[in-house]
């Protein structure tokens, strides 16, 4: 049974869905769209968007290589300095701008949307390199002995890092708290000195962040300005040590950061408060990230709110600083949750009095330098981008982890492979530049991105071309491009006109009512027809009253499998003929065994046997599970013939006369079927004394009958009698044998058992040994009463 019906098959084809109207359309709806530009590949019925298709199938549909227009991004490196090979010991010292850390520096990319530009990234950590480090101290009332510590951090810390660098910078700044209420007392004695009346201390005014010295190379002088400072104090727990940061951030004049690794410690016993702690001063406004440094002290934290914490994230990333908390083991907690939050952070753990500063400065910056995670500006909308890491020891990073390599130590390279990708075209397909950096590095690679929203053969079109309907269109990439208010295929209509009832009458077949036989739109008093999801099915014709998947199915598949579908009739395959090209010409599956079409007993059609007697089957009618068998039917005639027994032996000559009989010495002198051309029966039969006899029965050429005999019988041999009788008489004695063997060995059993029992009982007696009652004993004993034993 062959079905008529619509193919439920869906399959989702973006460039199709999109109805791009134009070759720049097309490209930007996914990279595997193209576009065709032969001026004659529509067929009727089809619209200007079906050129846009996945490739292969446009290809499919007939249009070659060389007309689809299917452009490609690309990369190109537009600066590749090499990474500095820089020892420490060298006589040239190189300034910080003339150290190459990461390579390349600037590439362009050419972008399709869809399709992403992969290249290569080179980090290698170079020697020697420059390091500015600011101290900033914490100088509320819990501080004092650190900061006895910290008086000599200048030369100190100069030695150590000589061993890191030759080119050091350190500057010390300090912080308490916002001057308001209820941070800190304003009574004016308080004012004056914040610290207790009990102590007897002399504590400077408190104050916000003051900057007091600008990195320097002179330690001395780091020393002689921290020695003169002076503890403060303030009221609550927490410190404005955040206020103090945003600073330190921003003020990059002021501090006297240079371009190279900046190095921010942050040193404190207590808390921080961030945005919205202010409120409790009465301070509303949020921290303009600014700087606000009058005479090295910051004026404004009576203004401005603390900031947040993501705002400063930003400010230290914007800045390349690389922040290390030096904090009790009290608050260790908190700030080391405050490091996730902070990238190229670090926490260690402050000794009560600052003793391990050194230390732990040096361990801090190690731990920060030997790690790389590279960070994007802001994404152009549209833009996504991936990384992928190539490490030490050829670990692998993808995602978050794609960003960052760990344990690097100085002189080593890792690369990182960076894939960016473009959804869109931004509005007028401007360029737009991004940068990547490693966080915490002054280096960074720019990258410009340049967006593919228009086809090559775009540059060629005609403007005002004549073969869009008297100029309204502009003929590129083989369609016309319509003006603004135009439509159709030729730009033949305007807007206002696309449908009225005198250009419907053109899309109806033979004045019929359905329009474009429901399979389409109308456009211009022409039919466009409708589009399918599978981009292999689609409707066509003037009227759109064709298509290719409506045709007649053979074993589910269209046309069978063996034609193609045109106008829902199918055009078959060579060998192939009927209405759904299930028929096939070829005989070759309607051979038997013995090479006859249908085993001479049928006919071969559609490649199929059709026997012509009923009571032949199978698919070359070998099998007849009526007939009664040939072995049997002429057992008795080769009986008599062969071996003159048998039921028929007195009427041999008159019943058995029907096939010529043919001797042969043994089974292996029987024919084969594979060695004939024409149906033949091998037979085993057994006569009345039990013996087999084998032959063969066939029919040469329909008419002459022919059996093949072996002139031997196959007759069982009679027992042998005395092996027999012996066997029996051996197997009884010994039969009796065993038997008074098995009955000896039980008895013996039995009586060990009694004998034990009897041993055991004999162990357990116990005979008694009291007086006999009758016995009477010849000694009579009397007692005096009198006597008293004296």
């Amino acid at each position: 049974i062959h079905l008529k019906h619509e193919s439920t098959l869906c399959i989702k084809n973006d460039c199709i869905k999109a109805n791009a109207q134009s070759c720049g359309e097309c490209i930007q709806v996914a990279e595997k769209c193209g576009w065709c530009t032969d001026t004659d590949f529509l067929k009727q019925g089809e619209s200007k968007s079906a050129r846009c298709d996945e490739l292969q199938s446009l290809i499919t549909k007939g249009c070659t290589k060389a007309k689809i227009e299917n452009p490609r991004g690309s990369t190109f490196i537009n600066k590749n300095k090499a990474v500095t090979n820089r020892k420490k010991d060298m006589a040239e010292k190189l300034k910080a701008d003339q150290i190459t850390q990461i390579q390349p520096q600037k590439l362009t990319l050419n972008l399709r949307s869809g399709e992403a530009q992969t290249f290569k990234l080179k980090f290698k950590r170079a020697e020697d390199y420059p390091i500015d480090l600011y101290y900033l101290m914490d100088l509320s009332f819990s501080m004092k002995d650190d900061l006895e510590n910290v008086k000599n951090l200048g030369t100190d810390l100069m030695r150590e890092m000589k061993e890191v660098t030759s080119d050091f910078k350190i500057g010390f700044g300090s912080f308490v708290e916002k001057t308001v209420m209820p941070y800190i007392s304003t009574t004016p004695a308080r004012l004056l000195n914040p610290c207790t009346s009990t102590n007897n201390d002399t504590c400077t005014s408190p104050f916000s962040y003051k900057n007091v010295l600008k990195l320097t190379e002179n330690g001395e002088e780091f020393n002689s300005l921290v020695s003169k400072q002076q503890i403060s104090g303030n009221l609550d727990s927490p410190e404005g040590g955040f206020d103090a940061i945003m600073q330190v951030a921003v003020c990059g004049n002021a501090i006297g950061w240079r371009n190279v690794t900046r190095l921010l410690v942050f040193s404190t016993d207590a808390g921080f408060h961030f945005a919205g702690d202010g409120k409790l001063g009465g301070i509303v406004l949020p921290n303009d990230g600014k700087c606000h440094l009058e005479n090295n002290m910051y004026t404004m934290s009576h203004y401005y709110d603390y900031p947040s914490i993501a705002h400063l994230v930003q400010k230290l990333s914007d800045n390349n600083i690389q922040t290390i908390f030096a904090v009790t083991e009290e608050f260790q907690p908190v700030y080391k949750e405050l490091k996730n939050l902070i990238p190229k952070s670090a926490v260690g753990t402050l000794s009560s009095n600052s003793s391990n500063v050194i230390k732990l400065i040096i361990d801090s910056y190690n731990s920060l330098s030997s790690e790389v995670i590279l960070e994007n500006g802001k994404l152009p909308e549209g833009v996504s981008i991936t990384y992928k890491s190539i490490c030490k020891n050829g670990w692998v990073g993808t995602g978050e982890n794609g960003r960052k390599c760990l344990n690097i130590s100085i002189g080593d390279e890792v690369s990182f492979e960076i894939a960016i990708k473009s959804e869109k075209c931004p509005p007028q397909g401007k360029s737009e530049t991004i940068t990547i950096k490693p966080l915490g590095f002054t280096e960074n690679v720019e990258i410009v991105l340049n967006f593919i929203c228009e086809c090559e053969c775009s540059k060629d079109g005609k403007p005002l071309s004549e073969m869009c309907h008297n100029g309204n269109g502009t003929f590129e990439c083989g369609a016309c491009r319509c003006n603004e208010g135009r439509i159709g295929r030729l730009c033949e209509c305007s807007t206002d006109e696309v449908r009225t009832d005198d250009l419907d009458a053109n899309c109806r077949k033979d004045n019929g009512t359905d329009i474009c036989s429901n399979n389409g739109d109308c456009v211009c008093g022409t039919c466009e027809c409708k589009k399918r999801e599978n981009p292999e099915e689609r409707y066509s014709g003037k009227f759109c009253e064709c298509d290719n998947f409506n045709c007649d199915r053979s074993s589910n598949k269209l046309c069978g499998g063996h034609g193609r579908c045109e106008c829902r009739v199918c055009i078959c395959d060579a060998n192939y003929t009927g209405s759904a090209c299930d028929c096939s010409l070829d005989t070759s599956t309607c051979l038997a065994a013995n090479k006859q079409i249908c085993n001479g007993r049928g006919t071969c059609e559609c490649g199929v046997c059709k026997c012509t007697n009923p009571k032949f089957q199978g698919p070359t009618c070998e099998i007849c599970p009526t007939c009664p068998g040939v072995c049997a039917e002429h057992k008795d005639c080769v009986q008599c013939r062969a071996f003159e027994t048998g039921e028929k032996k007195d009427t041999c000559e008159r019943d058995c006369s029907y096939f010529n009989l043919i001797r042969v010495k043994d089974r292996d002198k029987l024919p084969q079927p594979a060695d004939q051309s024409y149906p033949l029966s091998h037979c085993k039969e057994r006569d009345a004394n039990d013996c087999w006899f084998y032959y063969t029965y066939a029919v040469r050429n329909h008419t002459e009958s022919e059996v093949y005999v072996v002139d031997t019988l196959e007759c069982p041999a009679g027992p042998d009698i005395i092996p027999i009788v012996a066997g029996v008489v051996v197997g009884i004695v010994l039969i009796g044998l065993a038997l008074l063997l098995i009955w000896k060995l039980l008895m013996i059993i039995h009586d060990r058992r009694e004998f034990a029992k009897f041993e055991k009982e004999k162990m357990n007696a116990k005979w008694d040994t009291g007086v006999n009652p009758i016995y009477k004993s010849a000694v009579t004993t009397v007692f005096n009463p009198k006597y008293e034993g004296k």
